[in-house]
């Protein structure tokens, strides 16, 4: 059992892993100026993709659920910057259905939340996608609204949804919502009322005067003591990475990723390159993949840490699909300063950046 466990988790981490590379790659190539009907069809690729990769995420979250219900990180969040990744997470795929997302915030400009970055987005994710999927025109509106409550934020996610018929109670019915929108749009909303009932919270339906109706939620969060500005990136930190992998697609993802948090960077494909490439000093911040040929990533760490001076003392996160707590242990005695479990979440990468590109001589010189 235990076997058969492990080996689902593998498939499910190779799927996710593969269809993030062909979302990057997607990307990729939609900047270069293709004509009308090949990027109609990219974007095809990339909804399918999508979907794919919200089936196995949700699937896999649902299981944990199940079995020993889910886990939640808590880290400091800038609340104005969730309706910012709501934006980025959903517009395209709303622009491309042809209807409009609007996103607001509705709270104090500098009020931070100790959370799980991720579940809260999440949590929105199920009601985003039902009002997607059942929208005939117009636009979709989410809100998040945060209020005092003592050492707390309670914190009010809404969506309204398009011109399209009220579903009433039927809106939070998994069985009903399948049948009528698909796998996607239930899994979704139900990884969605885990998330929220998980957190002591409520979700709810509304029916809209006219049509439609507005998914809501409610849940209570701990006021977070960090300033926003120690969790806002700043745009001026330019830091200039070394990403290192055997695979070509894990390196895009990785260099793709790196380019939306406003890094540069240059990629090598194996340990004995990134030793000769970690030399020159030209880089803030090295990624190293863990399984390589001809020598791995813990090889070349403590090859890298090994000569004296500035080059030996580049900070090191492990890209690694064994991301368990003996291993972790063995590659921070290896050198690295952080792991960063695949396939990546572009948070977690994120946070490791911010983590360990945190002093001003760093910008400095990868300005």
């Amino acid at each position: 059992m235990a076997q058969s466990k492990f080996f689902v988790e593998r498939v499910n981490s190779e799927i996710r892993q593969q269809m993030e590379g062909v979302l990057a790659l997607v990307d990729r190539l939609s900047r270069q100026g293709l004509k009308t009907e090949a990027q109609a069809c990219l974007s095809g690729i990339g909804d399918a993709a999508a979907t794919v990769l919200q089936i196995v995420s949700a699937s896999q979250d649902l299981s944990q659920a199940s079995e020993s219900g889910l886990t939640f990180s808590s880290e400091p969040v800038a609340l104005r910057l969730v309706a910012d990744d709501l934006q980025a997470r959903w517009s395209d795929r709303a622009a491309r259905a042809g209807l409009t997302l609007l996103v607001s915030y509705d709270g104090g400009p500098l009020e931070t939340a100790q959370i799980d970055r991720e579940r809260l987005l999440q949590a929105f994710d199920g009601l985003i996608g039902l009002s997607l999927a059942g929208a005939r025109s117009g636009a979709i509106e989410a809100s998040l609204h945060a209020s005092t409550e003592g050492d707390f934020l309670r914190l009010e996610g809404r969506v309204r949804g398009g011109a399209n018929r009220s579903l009433g109670d039927q809106a939070l019915d998994i069985q009903e919502v399948e049948a009528l929108f698909g796998l996607e749009a239930a899994l979704s909303l139900a990884l969605s009322r885990q998330v929220v009932e998980s957190q002591s919270g409520d979700l709810r339906v509304e029916a809209n005067q006219g049509g439609g109706d507005t998914l809501a939620f409610d849940i209570l969060a701990r006021k977070a003591s960090a300033e926003v500005s120690d969790i806002i990136p700043s745009k001026e930190t330019i830091a200039h990475i070394l990403v290192v992998d055997d695979n070509a697609t894990n390196r895009m993802v990785a260099e793709t990723l790196c380019t939306m948090f406003d890094c540069t960077t240059e990629a090598v494909e194996d340990g004995l390159e990134a030793i000769e490439a970690a030399k020159t000093g030209r880089f803030d911040l090295i990624l190293m993949d863990i399984k390589m040929p001809q020598m791995d990533g813990v090889e070349a760490t403590r090859h890298i840490r090994a000569p004296p001076g500035k080059a030996g003392m580049v900070p090191i996160i492990a890209l690694t699909a064994n991301a368990d707590p003996e291993d972790s242990i063995a590659y921070l005695a290896a050198g690295v300063n952080g792991v960063v479990e695949k396939p990546m979440k572009p948070e977690h990468l994120l946070k490791a950046l911010q983590d360990n590109l945190d002093s001003e001589a760093q910008v400095t010189q990868a300005a």
